[in-house]
């Protein structure tokens, strides 16, 4: 495993600490991350993240998370020993809804090919 991946293993981890722990605004729900991409300068970090809930939640854990970046970076700072601590953006994790979206969409097929026998 390269440096890169193994440092974004690491801050994948204690984001989800912080976040778990730390950020006390109850407006996150259940939030999973999925993946983080560190820039090669180490200046930025995508959080790709999915959280249980409708439309509403996702957008009240969107606001939250924006409100919360500050001190998510701040902690992070000091828990990961990073020259340079990097800009955070979080992006929601469209796949499972993706997943889901064609899930439904084959067990509609399969409905309709069943009543056609």
């Amino acid at each position: 495993m390269s440096k890169l991946k193994r440092l974004e293993s690491t801050i994948q981890r204690t984001l989800a600490d912080i976040i778990r722990t730390e950020v006390k605004d109850t407006s996150i729900g259940f939030i999973t991350l999925t993946e983080v991409r560190l820039a090669g300068d180490y200046s930025h970090l995508t959080i790709f993240y999915t959280i249980l809930g409708g439309d509403n939640k996702k957008e009240a854990t969107r606001k939250a998370l924006d409100r919360s970046k500050a001190f998510i970076r701040s902690n992070l700072a000091r828990r990961i020993n990073m020259r340079k601590t990097p800009q955070l953006h979080f992006k929601y994790d469209g796949t499972l809804d993706y997943a889901n979206k064609i899930d439904r969409g084959l067990k509609e097929v399969m409905k309709d090919m069943k009543k056609e026998d």
